[in-house]
């Protein structure tokens, strides 16, 4: 069983910066696995954000954010942070974090999700 926990979403003027956080825990959980955030508008799919590998020192971002996001990852303590910067109201959705292995996460299927945390972003 692997248990990802978000914390620090909540509202957000056009232009302002909010960081989330998701740590990672249970039995199930590998070091190894990648780890990332995907997010979902409301009535829209759920659309890569990026993700991180084990070490922590290759993220990939989507194209929507690129620039903006900054994802990384306290290897130590198995907790992904997303800093977002610049943010729109398009980048209003429920993030959730995700865990798997590395090609899992490219192609948004990894197997371990997170509940979700609403960001909304105010225009």
């Amino acid at each position: 069983q692997v248990h990802l926990v978000e914390s620090g979403g909540g509202l957000v003027q056009t232009g302002g910066s909010m960081t989330l956080s998701c740590a990672a825990s249970g039995p199930a959980f590998d070091d190894a696995f990648a780890m990332g955030w995907f997010r979902q508008p409301v009535a829209k799919e759920r659309e890569f954000v990026g993700t991180i590998n084990w070490r922590g020192n290759r993220p990939i971002y989507g194209t929507s954010v690129k620039g903006r996001f900054t994802i990384s990852r306290d290897t130590a303590k198995n907790i992904v942070y997303l800093q977002m910067q610049s943010l729109k109201p398009e980048d209003t959705g429920v993030y959730y974090c995700a865990a798997g292995w590395g090609p899992d996460m490219v192609f948004g299927t990894p197997h371990h999700w997170g509940q979700g945390i609403q960001v909304t972003v105010s225009s």
